[in-house]
C-alpha cells in the first residue's frame, strides 16, 4: 500500500494542472493514467483536430485563389499521410512536453494503469493499493455508439479512430449533425471525398436556434457536402468493399462511416458504486458547487461531471477546485458562463443563451442580428457567409448570449464574453470605439439596433 496526499484518476485537462500545483507545493501526489497523458484535447480532440482542420483550410484557401487574383498551376493536390503525420506530431509534441513537465515534478508519481476504487479513499491500479484524503476524479468521455440495426457488423469510425485515418474516403457517410460530425464532414470535403451528414433531427446543430442551424447548413451545402435531416429507420449493411447506409430517403454507398452521435462518460469501470460516489442516469458524476461529489473527499472534473465538454471547462474546474483548496477562495460552479466554438469554416463562437432559451426564461429581451456580408472585414476577404446575433435583456441591461457565425467568430466572440463576466451593461459596449476593420467593430452597431421581439 502507497499512502499519498491526493491521487488523481485520469490525466485530462483538469487534474494533471492541479496535481502538478499540488506537487510544486511538496505535496505527495499520484497521478494514474490508463493511457496517455493529455486526455481527449491533446490525443483525440482539439489539436490533432484543429490540426486537420488547419491542412483542410489551406486546400480551400489553395483552390479559391483565383477568386483573389492569385493563379495556381494545375490541380490542388492531398496527400493524406503527410496530413495525418502532421497532426500526429501535434498530439506527440504536447504529450511530450506534459511527460517532461511531470517528470521534473519529484513529488508526482505518474502511474500508468487502470485506476478503480475500493474504498472511498482507496484505488487499486496496476495491483497496489494506493491511499489518500483526497481523490479527483478526471476520466473524460468517449464516443456514444447508438444501437443502429446492422452497426456492430460493419467497420464503422469513430471522432477517435478518424484521427488515425491516413487514407482519403471515397464517401464518407457521418451519423450525427452536430459539432464533431460537422467539423469532420467539412474537413473531409475539402480533403475531396464525397460527404453526406445523415442527422435524426430537424435541424443541423440543434443546440443552436433556427437562423443559425439553417446558415450552418448553407455553409456545408455550399461546398458539396449533402445534407438529410429528419433521417429515420437507419440501418447499416456491409457490401463488399463498401457499406450501406439505409435511411427512410433510400440507400448511400459509402466507402466509410462516421459515427458521431454525442459522447458518454468515463466512469463505468471505476468502482464508483463501490466507493458510494453517484452519479445521474447517463453515467455522469454528481458534483455540487464546489465540484465535491457526494462522498467527501472525492471530487470529479472535467467532462465526467456533465457540466461542459471542452478544455477550457475542464480546465475551468482546476481553476475553481485549486482556488477554493489551495488559495481560500470561494468560486462556483454555477457562477460560470458557458462558451464554445464550433470549428467549421467560417466558425462560429457562441456565449451564453440562445434566443431560444431566453425566450423560454420568460425574460423582456432585445435581439439583433446583422449578416456578415454587411460587415465590412468579411467582404474584404471575401468570406461574407454566416451572421451575428446577440440578446439582451430588456430591464437590466445585461447582455444574455451571441452567437457569431462567421470569419474570425470564434475570436470576435470574447468580447462579449469578457463583457458578460464582468456584468457590463450593453449599452456600455455601444459607446466603445473598437479598431477598424475588424470583426468586433460592428458589435456597437449590433447593440444600437437591439429590437424587442414579441
Amino acid at each position: 500500500m502507497s499512502e499519498f496526499d491526493a491521487i488523481f484518476i485520469g490525466a485530462g485537462q483538469a487534474g494533471p494542472f492541479l496535481a502538478a500545483r499540488m506537487a510544486s507545493a511538496g505535496r505527495k501526489v499520484a497521478l494514474v493514467e490508463r493511457k496517455y497523458l493529455g486526455g481527449t484535447c491533446v490525443n483525440a480532440g482539439c489539436m490533432p483536430t484543429k490540426t486537420l482542420v488547419a491542412s483542410a483550410r489551406a486546400a480551400h484557401v489553395a483552390r479559391s485563389a483565383s477568386n483573389y487574383g492569385v493563379l495556381i498551376a494545375g490541380e490542388v493536390g492531398i496527400d493524406m499521410k503527410i496530413v495525418h503525420g502532421r497532426a500526429e506530431k501535434v498530439t506527440l509534441d504536447a504529450r511530450r512536453g506534459l511527460e517532461t513537465w511531470f517528470d521534473g515534478l519529484d513529488s508526482m508519481t505518474v502511474i500508468y494503469a487502470q485506476g478503480r476504487f475500493v474504498e472511498p479513499n482507496t484505488i487499486v491500479a496496476n495491483g497496489e493499493r494506493l491511499v489518500a484524503p483526497q481523490i479527483f476524479i478526471n476520466v473524460g468521455a468517449r464516443p456514444s455508439i447508438p444501437d443502429y440495426p446492422g452497426l456492430a457488423d460493419v467497420p464503422y469510425l469513430t471522432s477517435t479512430s478518424i484521427i488515425q485515418l491516413a487514407e482519403l474516403p471515397r464517401h464518407l457517410v457521418v451519423i450525427g449533425g452536430s459539432y464533431i460530425g460537422l467539423e469532420f464532414a467539412q474537413m473531409y470535403r475539402r480533403f475531396g471525398a464525397q460527404v453526406t451528414i445523415v442527422e435524426r433531427g430537424p435541424y443541423l446543430a440543434s443546440r443552436e436556434d433556427e437562423d443559425i442551424s439553417d446558415a450552418i447548413a448553407d455553409i456545408v451545402r455550399a461546398e458539396g457536402i449533402t445534407v438529410q435531416t429528419q433521417a429515420t429507420g437507419l440501418s447499416f449493411r456491409k457490401a463488399a468493399d463498401d457499406i450501406e447506409v439505409t435511411t427512410n430517403e433510400g440507400t448511400i454507398t459509402a466507402s466509410h462511416v462516421l459515427v458521431a452521435t454525442g459522447r458518454r462518460p468515463n466512469t463505468d469501470d471505476l468502482g464508483l458504486e463501490t466507493a458510494g460516489v453517484k452519479t445521474d442516469a447517463k453515467g455522469f458524476i454528481i458534483v455540487d458547487d464546489s465540484l465535491s461529489t457526494n462522498i467527501p473527499g472525492i471530487w470529479a472534473l472535467g467532462d465526467c461531471n456533465g457540466h461542459g465538454a471542452f478544455t477550457h471547462t475542464s480546465y475551468n474546474d482546476f481553476e475553481i477546485v485549486a482556488a477554493n483548496l489551495l488559495d481560500g477562495a470561494d468560486r462556483k460552479l454555477s457562477d460560470r458562463i458557458p462558451a464554445y466554438a464550433l470549428y467549421i469554416d467560417p466558425p462560429l463562437g457562441r456565449v451564453g443563451l440562445t434566443e431560444r432559451q431566453a425566450r423560454a426564461s420568460g425574460r423582456s429581451i432585445l435581439v439583433s442580428t446583422r449578416p456578415m456580408a454587411r460587415i465590412g472585414r468579411a467582404v474584404e476577404k471575401g468570406e461574407t457567409q454566416g451572421l451575428m446575433k446577440i440578446v439582451a435583456d430588456a430591464e437590466t441591461q445585461q447582455i444574455l448570449g451571441a452567437a457569431f457565425l462567421g470569419i474570425e467568430g470564434d475570436e470576435a466572440i470574447h468580447g462579449i464574453i469578457d463583457a458578460m463576466n464582468a456584468r457590463t451593461p450593453y449599452p456600455t459596449l455601444q459607446w466603445s470605439v473598437p479598431i477598424h476593420p475588424t470583426v468586433s467593430e460592428i458589435v456597437p452597431t449590433l447593440i444600437a439596433d437591439l429590437r424587442a421581439v414579441s
